[in-house]
């Protein structure tokens, strides 16, 4: 195993440098690795001409594109530290991440410039400004960059001094509350977290492919999109808007997939209302195959051996229905799946592995280099984010927290020792913040953050998020859902509705052309919603259960007032917004 992310390139781009590496989406244009190589050469030193060297940080805002990973790796072997932004962020929150990091370059879009360069005013000491997609004054084009080398630039020398311990990469966490942290994360923590690969039970390598369409900002998607692409020769083909996400699978057909739980219940929801348009007897064969499938899928979760009859129909539904739809959603190619960032709901993780689709359920934080423990393909344990992954640790301390030590944990927040102190206790145990449990088998569960967690006015503790799933798993037009019930006699709900479903629905009611805010007014929405939560509730103990609810008339969108860039609910700000709409439901009336 290399000890460094040059060290990886560098050798993955000498042992396949006629195989493509990097592509993007409805492009015939391909990057094999040895043009890989020969790039982040040229990049390095022009950026070296520019005064970037070891222990200096560069800053990225881009979108998923070839052009980001050819930049960042170059940057790597400048022997300095990359860090992305998110492309939502505003100029003032810009000017802050730039004085935190310290980077005197920037590398972004012509789309992004008006918002960089007006964040130089709210801090930071950027001077130079790079373009990938062409220059305006005072701007440098990437292609004036690469062919303006530095002349005195040593690339082997620079790349070699490269140690374990420097740091690979600063992600500043979407926190939900007060400005991001800057986590420090070093090749070493990386390459001790890549070791997972190894237990996914099949070799890793240029036969592999991946979409890189999360952004590039998140831990979990420069993990699996960049850095794993560059420790095994995998396939990457960016995709820039994630809502065309469904057209990328069946042209990329990928084999190994990233995807966050929306991901997963908008398609269990596409898929159900698919069926339901079906004539009566292909109704009833595709659910017949669907509860083969998740007959199956529960056996193995429940480590009970499949009986010979049950193999014999899963074999036929699978031959008949299950592969015919895997295909269909170009999904057919996919060796295993990786679920994380937050919890999925255990009715669509069931769903997804009813397809024969290996979905492996995972939990880690930007602080633990993304990844902590993850079900295994060849051992999933549905409602559980799986075992500890090699060369860490956990432990449930007293309170039922979640503690991480080992390899993967981060190096601390950047210029921020106090907050280091707070979250790594002196034995080195990262303190997560969840609640959670370990079984028999080492299987973690997460309860929910521990300071999220609901007390209700008869002091029953409850967890929000597993409510969120249950109405998410079972009502296909909500979008994000916020559960508010905290010092309260009863569980309420905001519902935002999600637009790609609402469209269907629409056409099919006669609503097409109707605004959002008409939509959420719409009696057949509302009776749609209702049904879902009816059904939700079914699912929840009686203090769970959600007895009022308001449907909002604005979507929610990742990078808001209201959620994170990565979809985490911001709780203060969302009862701070619809306090009126959370008091009505709460009314005596």
């Amino acid at each position: 195993m290399p000890s460094t992310l040059c060290e990886a390139f560098q050798a993955t781009a000498a042992k396949h440098p006629d195989a493509i590496a990097l592509r993007a989406v409805g492009s015939s244009e391909t990057i094999t690795w040895r043009q890989y190589r020969e790039r982040v050469r040229a990049i390095a030193s022009g950026l070296a001409k520019l005064g970037v060297g070891p222990g200096d940080t560069v800053a990225l805002m881009l979108t998923n594109r070839p052009e980001f990973h050819l930049c960042d790796t170059a940057v790597l072997h400048a022997g300095a530290t990359p860090f992305s932004m998110y492309n939502t962020n505003p100029p003032e929150m810009i000017g802050y991440l730039f004085d935190n990091a310290d980077n005197k370059i920037v590398i972004c879009e012509k789309q992004f410039l008006p918002v960089v360069l007006a964040s130089r005013s709210f801090g930071g000491k950027v001077e130079h400004v790079i373009c990938v997609d062409g220059a305006d004054d005072g701007v440098i084009s990437l292609d004036e960059l690469e062919n303006d080398p530095a002349t005195d630039f040593d690339f082997e020398t620079t790349w070699r001094s490269v140690k374990p311990d420097d740091v690979l990469t600063l992600v500043y966490t979407s926190g939900t509350t007060g400005p991001p942290k800057g986590v420090e994360l070093t090749h070493r923590n990386f390459i001790v977290n890549a070791q997972i690969v190894d237990e996914w039970g099949d070799s890793v390598g240029p036969d592999d492919r991946v979409i890189s369409y999360l952004p590039d900002a998140h831990a979990a998607n420069r993990w699996f999109t960049h850095y794993m692409v560059m420790l095994y020769g995998v396939q990457v083909t960016d995709l820039d808007d994630p809502k065309q996400l469904v057209k990328a699978l069946i042209e990329v057909r990928p084999t190994r997939l990233l995807g966050v739980p929306r991901i997963w219940t908008k398609m269990k929801s596409a898929l159900e209302a698919a069926v339901a348009e079906e004539s009566a007897a292909k109704r009833a064969l595709l659910n017949w195959a669907l509860r083969v499938g998740r007959k199956t899928a529960r056996t193995a979760s429940e480590g009970r051996n499949v009986g010979v009859a049950d193999r014999i129909q899963y074999v036929a539904a699978d031959r008949v229905v299950l592969s015919r739809l895997r295909t269909k959603l170009g999904l057919d190619q996919v060796r295993s799946a990786v679920t994380g960032a937050a919890p999925i709901p255990v009715e669509v993780h069931e769903f997804v592995l009813s397809l024969g689709i290996p979905l492996c359920d995972g939990y880690g934080m930007t602080e633990c280099t993304a990844v902590a423990a993850v079900n295994r393909p060849d051992r999933i344990r549905i409602g559980t984010v799986g075992q500890v992954v090699p060369g860490s640790q956990i432990r449930i301390a007293d309170d039922g927290e979640v503690l991480v030590r080992g390899g993967n944990v981060m190096r601390g927040y950047r210029k921020d020792p106090e907050k280091t102190s707070a979250a790594i206790d002196s034995e080195h145990w990262l303190h997560t913040g969840d609640i959670g449990s370990i079984d028999a088998d080492g299987y973690l569960s997460i309860v929910d953050r521990k300071k999220e967690l609901i007390i209700n006015a008869a002091g029953k503790n409850m967890s929000p998020a597993n409510i969120e799933n249950a109405i998410a798993a079972n009502t296909p037009l909500a979008g994000p859902v916020a559960v508010i019930g905290d010092g309260r006699p009863y569980n309420t709900a905001l519902i935002t509705l999600d637009p790609d479903m609402l469209s269907g629905f629409g056409e099919k009611h006669g609503l097409a052309g109707q605004s959002l805010a008409q939509l959420a007014a719409d009696r057949a929405v509302r009776a749609a919603v209702e049904e879902g939560i009816e059904a939700a509730n079914r699912t929840l103990s009686r203090v769970e259960q959600i007895k009022k609810f308001t449907i909002l008339p604005e979507p929610w969108e990742p990078g808001s007032e209201h959620l994170t860039p990565t979809g985490k609910l911001k709780r203060k700000p969302i009862n701070a917004s619809y306090a009126g709409e959370i008091e009505a439901m709460y009314s005596t009336s």
